[in-house]
């Protein structure tokens, strides 16, 4: 079996700072890449940021500047800091990995979510 637990959310006041946590457990052999998505209020889950099995890193424009994905790779733990919160960012964050597992197939895994509200 595969988890992902996610931690880090809250509630923050607008221009505040949060770090997320996510971190892969189970039959792992390798994980491919990681990311964060999120779900605000009505609308549809979209992309935060990625971050391949090399390091490399895509941001959506919405964030850049303020968001920093990263990884730990001796922990299968992926992070997202994100700096300046809006309230447009309150959101449910869920993580993503793309996984090999220890029998060799691969599989897309999804976290609970966290939720995250940003207010005064």
């Amino acid at each position: 079996q595969v988890q992902l637990v996610e931690s880090g959310g809250g509630l923050v006041q607008p221009g505040g700072s949060l770090r997320l946590s996510c971190a892969a457990s189970g039959s792992i052999f390798s994980i491919n890449a990681m990311g964060w998505y999120r779900q605000g209020p009505g609308k549809e889950r979209e992309l935060v940021a990625h971050i391949g099995s090399g390091g490399s890193t895509t941001y959506e424009n919405f964030v850049k500047g303020r968001f920093t994905i990263s990884r730990d790779y001796n922990k299968n733990t992926v992070y997202l800091q994100m700096n300046s919160l809006e309230p447009e960012d309150t959101a449910v964050y869920y993580c993503n990995a793309l996984l090999t597992l220890s029998g060799r197939s691969i599989s897309t895994y999804w976290g609970q979510g966290t939720q995250v509200t940003v207010s005064s």
